[in-house]
């Protein structure tokens, strides 16, 4: 985003915040007594100190929780948990601008080790997150996704609603879910030690993530490949597990060459070949889930933000696998940008083609989830998963009668929520739709999935219906960008052609002069691909200067031509 239009953005944001707090300091005057509830009670005291972005401070903790459809009154014993929690808050846009705060929080020991314990019936763990809805006045949004992740398959954070009391203060409805993490119940893959440095044990396993660079502690590398042509923006993986201080330089050497490695067979012009294409290195049913309920619920943020992969040891699995969903508060219709609120459109196409956002946004789409998606193969099989999986996990019958479930169990919690609040009826960013009372929300979010659902069926009817073109022969001629760029000493530029004819392949520099002709002879239709060497010797230029030990320095073009066709890219040499 241009600054000026950013600091515009968040200037509007801080003026609604501010009338949205005081409005809720208006409501705490006679915020009502909070005794009991039909949900789990979390009771947080910090004994004085104030829970900031970091460091975590040490506090008490107690979840009062005597099972399902079981009362749960704020003088009864804290049976579920009691003890020491480390705690701070979380989250991006939510802390700097929501008054409603949510928190990560990890159990200790009354001497301050971690502890694994289960809170609430998950499997035992000690990280943690206290989800605080505010953007998303339904509550749902969230769960939701995770919700239909688990139903196809993946694993996705469990999840529990709650209300909870921090320093005697009535806080409102949050959800306690599983902070992604590696673990048998969670992220299963294989313990990485600081031994595993060599062999099938440097392979696995590793979680990344593409994501904002908030907070402390991140660490990770920029591709190497702009995420469209002279993009101004680089990719950021970050190492998510092992974490930054733990992981070793070994594996931070094998985990980047195998991304490079991906990447790089990604930006091949055979990328999609099932032998040495992206086929053999992803795991393309999880590519397939994550496309279709990133495009279902529209996630403004999709493909760019709060992305996880993780891959495994190759004995056990030497593919990339996409996942685990995580952060969809502004999904499904609850975003006024980027067309998210739109129930038509592909999102990726969005993201792909409109120059506003490639040009101003820094977080973008890495290319080679457009080039995946671009693959008639790739199309295919989300197009058949999508109508297997609307027969029962997407079924909107299914998908309604999980909203209304959770509506009838905060349908206590929900009120006392919004007296402590009371933001329904206001715009909170971003908000799309702005409901008068917390049935609109619901009404609107059930209305919005239904008509997205059936947009997506008569598109992937569409898809279905047209016969795929042999993916052996190229349908266009087309020159691709030099891999690497900048190079040196040599670089390989590809390009096909869909008809048999005569093509060259020349190198020119800036003013113009033939430096290098790499092809000149007949081709037939396919795929091609041509090295060029920076160190050629003594070279005489165009100048007429002797170049010794190569090319200098600087921009060279390279240009295809067949027939009346000419194609020209750009490439850097540097010394």
């Amino acid at each position: 985003m241009k600054p000026l239009l950013f600091i515009f953005s968040l200037l509007i944001l801080y003026s609604v915040t501010l009338r949205s707090q005081n409005q809720i300091i208006d409501s705490k005057e006679n915020p009502g007594s909070f005794t009991s509830s039909n949900l789990p009670i979390v009771v947080i005291e910090t004994n004085g100190q104030t829970i900031k972005n970091e460091p975590k401070i040490i506090a008490d903790m107690g979840i009062i929780y005597k099972g399902e459809g079981v009362r749960n009154n704020l003088t009864d014993p804290q049976n579920n948990y009691k003890g020491k929690v480390a705690i701070e808050i979380r989250g991006s846009t939510s802390q700097a601008f929501f008054p409603k705060k949510q928190y990560a929080l990890e159990t200790r020991t009354s001497g301050g080790a971690d502890t694994s314990v289960s809170l609430l019936g998950f499997p035992e763990e000690n990280d943690w997150i206290l989800y605080a809805p505010y953007t998303d006045k339904t509550f749902f949004r969230d769960v939701l996704t995770y919700w239909l992740s688990a139903k196809v398959g993946h694993y996705a954070s469990r999840f529990k609603f709650c209300e909870m009391v921090l320093n005697g203060e009535y806080m409102g409805v949050f959800i306690l879910l599983e902070k992604i993490k590696r673990d048998k119940n969670r992220v299963d893959v294989s313990k990485l030690t600081v031994t595993d440095n060599a062999g099938d044990s440097l392979t696995g396993g590793y979680i990344l993530k593409i994501d904002k660079e908030d907070g402390s502690g991140n660490d990770g590398w920029r591709s190497l490949f702009p995420p469209y042509f002279e993009a101004w923006q680089k990719i950021y993986w970050q190492y998510h597990y092992p974490k930054p201080e733990d992981i070793t330089p070994q594996q931070k050497v094998y985990i980047q060459k195998y991304i490079e490695d991906f990447e790089t067979r990604l930006y091949n012009p055979d990328y999609a070949d099932t032998l040495t294409g992206y086929p053999s290195l992803i795991d393309v049913p999880s590519f397939v889930d994550c496309f279709l309920l990133n495009e279902m619920c529209k996630n403004v943020d999709s493909y760019r933000l709060s992305t996880f992969m993780y891959k495994d040891k190759d004995s056990k699995n030497s593919k990339l696998v996409m996942g685990p969903v995580w952060d969809y508060n502004i999904a499904w219709g609850n975003a006024n940008y980027y067309d998210a609120s739109l129930v038509y459109g592909w999102h990726i196409s969005y993201l792909s083609t409109n120059l506003n956002f490639l040009q101003t946004d820094q977080f973008q789409v890495p290319f080679w989830w457009k080039k995946i998606i671009a693959d008639s193969n790739f199309q295919k099989k989300y197009a058949e998963r999508w109508f297997q999986l609307r027969q029962n996990e997407f079924n909107l019958t299914n998908i309604y009668r999980f909203i209304d479930s959770l509506k009838t169990l905060t349908s206590e919690a929900q009120p006392r929520n919004y007296q402590r609040w009371p933001i329904l009826g206001t715009w909170v960013w971003p908000n799309y739709y702005v409901g008068q009372t917390y049935d609109d929300e619901v009404t609107y979010f059930k209305n919005w999935i239904k008509d997205r659902l059936g947009w997506m069926d008569e598109e992937l009817h569409n898809i279905i219906k047209v016969k795929e073109p042999d993916p052996k022969i190229p349908t266009s001629f087309e020159l691709f960008q030099n891999y690497p760029n900048p190079f040196n000493p040599g670089t390989v530029i590809s390009w096909q052609c869909a008809v048999g004819s005569h093509v060259t392949l020349k190198v020119f520099d800036v003013l113009g002069n033939e430096v290098a002709t790499l092809v000149n002879e007949v081709k037939q239709p396919g795929i091609y691909e041509t090295k060029f060497q920076s160190a050629v010797g003594n070279r005489q230029l165009a100048s007429g200067i002797s170049a010794k030990g190569g090319y200098p320095s600087g921009v060279y073009f390279y240009q295809l031509r067949s027939g009346n066709i000419v194609l020209t890219k750009k490439m850097i040499l540097v010394r």
